[in-house]
């Protein structure tokens, strides 16, 4: 390279070193300032109504976990999001890659319109979502841009990487979430949201606690209509699934259809039957004891402590 008259050599290379460092600042802030706007135009209308976002792991984790307390909040003109972590790209017994994350994607958009609820899928390869810095400050600015006054996720005792990781990385979002500059892009919240834990089954190291029980008879067979969309992971059984699960058939493919639907109401019957003592406490003797379907939820103690009056209103039905 000749330098210019009256330039040095050094200089100019000084100059083109200066640019390029100039160049790559301006360029890094175009993604701040599209986060930015893309958190203005996500956020729900300030309308005082609950806003409420739901993390799964995969496209139908938060689909199973908020599903019918979800069509309750949405019914009730409250705002809900459901997010997957990952794209659930593997999540087949018999295709993966792009085809299926758009198959999943598309699944979940039909369930979440069913149920009154917004969705966002997120691209993480299925099974390798970690709990980095990165990823937390992505998950820190999703309960920003939804305002969030409840968050719910799974716990982070689960026998699969994707779920534990996930609700890590919601947990360690719980007091980040306020703290104006992580994530300066998107405003923090003004007031930290009440973090809920959403039942199951595992007893190591600690076992669920239901400081919450929702009864959800009055939206179960929508619920249930709206979960059936899923065929991928339901009726084709996902990265356990088999050929000939879900005939070729119309005829049994109705029967699986069934067997599927049954399967679900005695998921959520199982609920009201384990966590009945709550149910009671929540409704009182008579109803508690009459209720066939619920969902549980336990209180996470890294965000807002809600009193027992507090849990009722952010439950209200």
């Amino acid at each position: 390279m000749k330098a210019q008259k009256g330039i040095s050599a050094v200089a100019l290379v000084t100059a083109c070193g200066l640019g390029v460092i100039l160049g790559t600042l301006i360029n890094a802030q175009r993604p701040r300032v599209a986060l930015a706007q893309a958190a203005r135009s996500a956020q729900p209308p300030d309308d005082g109504k609950l806003r409420i976002i739901i993390f799964g792991a995969h496209p139908d984790d938060a689909e199973y976990r908020g599903a019918g307390v979800a069509m309750k909040w949405a019914k009730m003109g409250n705002h809900v999001k459901l997010v997957s972590a990952t794209n659930g790209d593997i999540g087949h017994w018999q295709m993966a890659g792009g085809p299926l994350a758009l198959r999943r994607k598309k699944e979940v958009l039909e369930v979440d319109r069913r149920l009154g609820a917004t969705t966002e899928v997120l691209d993480i390869h299925d099974g390798e979502i970690m709990p980095t810095l990165e990823n937390r400050r992505m998950i820190t600015r999703l309960i920003r841009q939804w305002n969030a006054d409840v968050v719910i996720t799974n716990r982070p005792n689960d026998y699969h990487p994707d779920h534990r990781y996930t609700s890590i990385l919601v947990q360690d979002s719980a007091y980040m979430v306020g703290v104006p500059f992580f994530t300066p892009d998107v405003p923090p919240v003004k007031r930290n949201p009440v973090f809920l834990y959403a039942s199951d089954r595992f007893q190591r190291p600690n076992p669920f606690r239901a400081d919450v029980a929702v009864a959800i008879d009055d939206v179960m067979e929508p619920t249930l209509d709206a979960l059936l969309v899923m065929e991928s992971q339901i009726h084709e059984g996902g990265a356990d699934g088999h050929a000939g699960l879900y005939p070729d058939d119309e005829a049994g493919r109705q029967r699986r259809r069934d067997e599927v639907r049954r399967n679900l109401a005695r998921r959520y019957a199982g609920e009201a039957d384990r966590y009945r003592d709550a149910l009671v406490k929540f409704y009182g003797d008579g109803r508690g004891r009459s209720v066939h379907y619920a969902q549980a939820f336990e209180v996470c103690e890294y965000g807002r402590q809600p009193s027992a009056e507090e849990l009722k209103q952010i439950f209200p039905f």
